[in-house]
C-alpha cells in the first residue's frame, strides 16, 4: 500500500484547508485511513479517523472543527480543517490500517502552518 498525501500550506488563523490521502496498492486489506500530527517538540497525536465502514473518530482538541470522510474503498480520504488556529501547526501524516501489519502504512508528512 502506497499513500500519498497533499493539501498542506499556510493559512491565517480562523482559515481553511484540505488535506488529501490518496492510497494505492493493496488497498482491499485497509480497514482504516487516519490523520495524525506531530507538532515541533511533541508527540504524534492521532487527529482523525474513518473506517471502512463510514465510522469517524476525532481528538477532541478538533472536534466541531475537522471533518474527515473516505470513500467505501479507501482509496481517498479528505480531512476538511476549518477555524485553524496556531496550535493546529504541525505535520500532518496519513496511515492506513492494516490488521496483518503492525503499524499499518505511513505516507509522507505535508506541513500545515497556521499564523496568528
Amino acid at each position: 500500500v502506497q499513500l500519498q498525501a497533499s493539501g498542506g500550506g499556510l493559512v491565517q488563523t480562523g482559515g481553511s484547508l484540505r488535506l488529501s490521502c490518496a492510497a494505492s496498492g493493496s488497498i482491499f486489506s485497509i480497514n482504516a485511513i487516519a490523520w495524525h500530527r506531530q507538532a515541533p517538540g511533541k508527540q504524534r497525536e492521532l487527529v482523525a479517523r474513518v473506517s471502512r465502514r463510514g465510522t469517524t473518530n476525532y481528538a477532541e482538541s478538533v472536534k466541531g472543527r475537522f471533518t474527515i470522510s473516505g470513500d467505501n474503498a479507501m482509496r481517498t480520504v479528505i480531512l476538511q480543517m476549518n477555524s485553524l488556529q496556531p496550535e493546529d501547526t504541525a505535520v500532518y501524516y496519513c496511515n492506513a490500517e492494516d490488521l496483518s501489519v503492525v503499524e499499518g502504512y505511513w505516507g509522507k508528512g505535508t506541513q500545515v502552518t497556521v499564523s496568528s
